[in-house]
């Protein structure tokens, strides 16, 4: 299987409509989505495209396949618009194709993803939390928030796996990205990034 994992859309219509051509490109099963989808916050400046409502209907077409959790720019009101649920501050879902038969029996368990934006869960680098969630051994934390990429081991915790896919549409270092996680993979080649070119 493979799995889609976006974050900091900030309602762009025009960065949506692109992601939503990538995500039937990738052939991908499920479309992650880690927070701050329809509006940009006060810090940031409006992105391109900034159509939250075009947003609301392209995502809307596709809730089924949508697994999103809250960012900091979520409100309740953005669940009375979106047909997806999107206000948990985190989720997880397990990789059932993945557990490491040369490890010692208490890391023989299915890899764990933990799905969070970053503001209330998340590592001590780049503007994130700096909280890391009680997580079991073989775990992903998957995050955004800070609209910087990383795909490498925790230094907090080196039995967690860290990945940031970036932002869509307000990237911090230019590059609008997103990544790809593909399951039954050792950790180093499951996550990768994409540049939307």
């Amino acid at each position: 299987m493979k799995w889609f994992i976006a974050s900091d859309i900030h309602g762009s219509a025009y960065y949506c409509r692109r992601m939503l051509e990538r995500y039937k490109k990738e052939n991908a099963d499920r479309l992650l989505l880690l927070g701050d989808v329809l509006y940009h916050g006060p810090r940031n400046d409006l992105p391109n495209g900034y159509a939250p409502k075009e947003v609301i209907e392209m995502l809307n077409a596709i809730k089924d396949d949508i697994l999103c959790v809250r960012g900091n720019c979520e409100a309740e009101v953005d669940q009375m618009v979106l047909n997806f649920p999107c206000m948990a501050d985190y989720s997880t879902i397990l990789d059932p194709e993945y557990i490491d038969e040369d490890a010692g029996y208490e890391m023989q368990t299915p890899r764990t993803l933990f799905l969070t934006h970053g503001h209330v869960f998340g590592p001590d680098r780049d503007g994130a939390a700096g909280n890391l969630p009680q997580m079991p051994v073989n775990t992903a934390l998957l995050y955004g928030h800070t609209h910087v990429k990383v795909n490498e081991p925790c230094s907090e915790d080196p039995t967690v796996w860290l990945f940031n896919p970036g932002s869509l549409s307000l990237p911090k270092d230019g590059s609008h990205s997103y990544g790809v996680y593909t399951t039954g993979l050792p950790i180093e080649e499951s996550f990768k990034h994409v540049i939307l070119s």
